[in-house]
């Protein structure tokens, strides 16, 4: 029974070891948590509506390879308008959103993203922001 108990908590182990208070590595775990839901996402769709990722790439006026890697959870170059696109191919609205981060932890790696907007913003001619 101990032995379930240690089993049990190795995720725990395994992300204060690898993880742990380590803002950075926080982050990029959300980032590729993300990209894990997006691609198990167009997959699960494309399977209920009963197509092949060619078939699907067909309708999305694609190839096979980019249905491929946009249903492989490394992958990171989602755009909005191939996303769009599957969407539509598959009858389901795109929806969008910005939440607020998991913790406070995850958000100290955002400022300097904040502060390089506002820097550009502010080098912006008044009216082109």
């Amino acid at each position: 029974m101990n032995k379930s108990k240690k089993t049990s908590k190795a995720f725990d182990i395994l992300h204060s070891r690898y993880i742990g208070e380590n803002a950075e590595r926080k982050a990029s775990l959300e980032a590729e948590h993300v990209n894990a839901e997006v691609a198990k996402t167009i997959y699960e769709l494309r399977k209920k509506a009963g197509l092949t990722q060619k078939e699907l790439a067909q309708m999305v006026g694609t190839t096979q390879s980019v249905i491929s890697r946009l249903e492989d959870a490394d992958y990171e170059g989602h755009s909005l308008s191939m996303l769009h696109r599957i969407a539509m191919a598959l009858n389901r609205r795109l929806s969008v959103q910005m939440i607020e981060p998991i913790n406070e932890r995850v958000a100290t790696v955002l400022p300097p993203y904040r502060d390089n907007i506002n820097q550009q913003d502010q080098g912006a001619p008044k009216g082109k922001k």
